[in-house]
């Protein structure tokens, strides 16, 4: 990529992941792409971050106390400059060549404000627990499926997605992603999938997904009963029937688009 491809700017939240930051740091260093912005947005951690960020001197470092991890994110996205903007957690990395993809999904997709690909899960270590082969975007399965399909560690969104100010709800701690693209999806914005794999996700005990998973899908609860006026046409145990049934026929949904699309054995 030249120094006039599109310019790309990278947000990490960061707090106490000094044992993998190196990691995600290191991954957007190799994808030797000429415009790039990086930016750490870390909650005074007191580990050793500090001195592990202070190694990457062309980091834009904001190290300030915030108010959760969507305060932290929306910090670094009105900071971000750059004409697509990822969002990589600070205990995840990206592969090699998805900067690459993602530019070209991009050119090739004028119309998509967000790009997603695929991606792994990973354990402690770095080890492969199993391969992400994603659908293109559903809003029926957006909404009902029992997980967010959607990784957040294989998003890009154009620039005009936050200078239209749209940005994270700080009242959302362990669902916020799903909740800001229902928000987006409403909205109209355009998602786009590439079938390429983008990144890894690491799966590790003191990750939010493994602690807080109670927390994490009493939010998606929440965000879904905020933005959807047809479950919300129904009290008690109708209102629970049919939110089953609904996630039932999106579980239906993916498994069988997964299955017809040879995903499983990909």
């Amino acid at each position: 990529m030249s120094s006039q491809s599109p310019g790309i700017s990278i947000v990490t939240a960061s707090f106490n992941q000094g044992a993998f930051i190196a990691e995600a740091i290191e991954s957007v260093l190799a994808q030797g792409y000429c415009n790039i912005e990086h930016i750490i947005v870390d909650n005074c951690s007191a580990d050793n971050t500090p001195q592990v960020l202070a190694r990457y001197p062309h980091l834009k470092v904001i190290r300030e106390p915030d108010r959760g991890q969507s305060d932290a994110l929306n910090k670094g996205f009105k900071a971000a400059t750059g004409d697509i903007i990822g969002w990589l957690n600070a205990d995840d990395k990206y592969l090699p060549g998805c900067f690459e993809h993602v530019v070209l999904a991009f050119r090739d997709q004028p119309d998509s404000d967000l790009i997603y690909g695929d991606y792994r899960f990973v354990d402690a270590r770095g080890g492969l627990i199993r391969t992400r082969r994603e659908l293109p975007f559903n809003h029926f399965m957006l909404k009902y499926l029992h997980v967010l399909y959607i990784p957040t560690t294989s998003m890009f969104f154009r620039r005009k997605i936050f200078a239209d100010g749209n940005f994270l709800d700080m009242g959302y701690h362990y669902a916020m992603d799903y909740e800001f693209f229902l928000r987006l999806a409403e909205r109209g914005y355009c998602f786009g999938h590439i079938p390429q794999l983008l990144a890894d996700f690491r799966w590790h005990s003191d990750s939010k997904s493994q602690t807080q998973a109670r927390r994490q899908r009493d939010e998606m609860e929440r965000a879904l009963a905020e933005r959807d006026p047809f479950l919300n046409r129904f009290t008690g145990f109708s209102k629970g029937f049919m939110r089953g049934l609904l996630m039932f026929l999106a579980r239906s949904q993916r498994y069988s688009q997964k299955l017809y699309r040879g995903a499983y054995w990909r």
